[in-house]
């Protein structure tokens, strides 16, 4: 932990110096607090916008420990178990990069899936809407053809209706029977 970080976190406040003849007692808190504690704590106050990404990195840096295991000494190599050593710590290194490799392919062949199934759906979608297009205008010619022929039949019942009533009015005899 760095100094730095400790004068942010704690507030020093200084005390009179002791009286003659009494006995060394703890420093008493400052009057103007309401507070018993000797060290009043602030909590520190970060402003995201005013700080600087190299003041962050370097925040990180000291305050990220790193890890170093089985470093080997000035006289590396000299000891017989030394090899199994070295030997240990390069297949622990080669299995790393084994797994980060085939996570690395994992990831990028499921993005690739994920990237043909979205064109796949796409296709299907525009394949789809394309039908239902066809169906609709389909639909609408069948309507359009229906509703001609059922006018069509309208005018000509009327005709009819129109002939019957004339017919009738000329020869009752024959409407009777």
């Amino acid at each position: 932990m760095s100094t730095g970080k400790l004068n942010r976190d704690l507030q020093v406040v200084a005390s009179p110096p002791p009286e003659k003849g009494s006995l060394a007692l703890p420093p008493k808190p400052p009057a103007n607090s309401g507070s018993m504690a000797l060290v009043e704590y602030t909590p520190p106050v970060f402003k995201e916008e005013e700080e600087d990404l190299e003041i962050k990195l370097r925040r990180i840096i000291e305050n990220v420990p790193v890890r170093v295991s089985n470093t080997s000494g000035s006289s590396a190599g000299s000891g017989s178990g030394d090899f199994h050593q070295y030997r240990q710590m390069r297949r622990k290194e080669q299995d790393r990069l084994a797994r980060m490799d085939s996570d690395y392919q994992r990831r990028k062949e499921v993005a690739e899936f994920h990237m043909r199934r979205e064109e796949r759906l796409k296709a299907a979608e525009e394949r789809t809407a394309k039908k239902r297009l066809k169906r609709q205008k389909k639909k609408q010619r069948k309507r359009e053809k229906k509703s001609t022929a059922n006018t069509a039949d309208a005018e000509q019942n009327k005709k009819e209706e129109s002939s019957d009533e004339e017919g009738d009015s000329d020869n009752g005899e024959e409407a009777a029977t």
